[in-house]
C-alpha cells in the first residue's frame, strides 16, 4: 500500500471487475436482443428473413462478450472478488445520502398517483430538507415554507397561469 492510502495492485482488480461485470451485462443484453430478433417475421421470398443480420450482429456480440469474460476470469485472483465487495460496501456507505435521495425520489413518484402532486411533493420536499438541512427552529420554519411554495404554489401557477392541472391523486 502507498503511503495515500492507493494501492494499485486493488485498484488494477477492481478495475478487472467491474470490467468483467460489463461483459456480463453486454453479454446479457445482446442475448436478449438476440432472443427478441428471432421474433421478427419472416416472408416467404426471403431465405433469411429480416431477424438474420441483426441476430448475426448480436451473436457475434455475445461470442465475443463471451471470450472477454473468459479472459478477464482468467487474469482475476481469486481474493479479489472479497476486497471488491467490502470496497464496493464502503463505497456506498460513504455515499449514504445519494441513496437516501433516490429512495425518496422512488417514493416520490409512487405516491404521486395515490396522493396527488401537491402532497406528495410537499412531504417529499420537506423530508428531504429535514434529512440534509440541519435542524434548528428557524430552518425547520424555512423548510415548511418552501415544501409548501414549491408545492402548492407550483400546483397553483400550473392551474391558474398555465392552464395545465397536475396530477390530483385518489386521496
Amino acid at each position: 500500500m502507498s503511503d495515500a492510502g492507493y494501492d494499485k495492485q486493488q485498484a488494477r482488480e477492481a478495475g478487472e471487475i467491474a470490467r468483467l461485470l460489463s461483459y456480463v451485462l453486454i453479454l446479457l443484453a445482446s442475448v436478449g436482443l438476440f432472443v427478441s430478433a428471432a421474433a421478427i417475421p419472416t416472408s416467404r421470398f426471403e431465405k433469411l428473413g429480416a431477424g438474420a443480420f441483426p441476430k448475426i450482429v448480436f451473436a457475434g456480440i455475445a461470442l465475443v462478450a463471451v471470450i472477454a469474460i473468459i479472459d478477464a476470469l482468467r487474469k482475476i485472483p481469486a481474493g479479489a472478488y472479497g476486497r471488491f465487495a467490502c470496497q464496493t460496501v464502503a463505497w456506498a456507505k460513504r455515499r449514504a445520502l445519494v441513496f437516501v435521495v433516490l429512495g425518496a425520489l422512488a417514493v416520490y413518484l409512487l405516491a404521486i398517483p395515490l396522493l396527488g402532486f401537491s402532497i406528495a411533493s410537499f412531504l417529499f420536499i420537506l423530508s428531504l430538507e429535514l434529512v440534509l438541512m440541519p435542524r434548528t427552529p428557524m430552518t425547520l420554519l424555512i423548510a415548511v415554507i418552501v415544501a409548501a411554495v414549491f408545492s402548492f404554489g407550483l400546483n397553483w401557477l400550473f392551474a391558474e397561469v398555465f392552464t395545465v392541472f397536475l396530477p390530483r391523486g385518489v386521496l
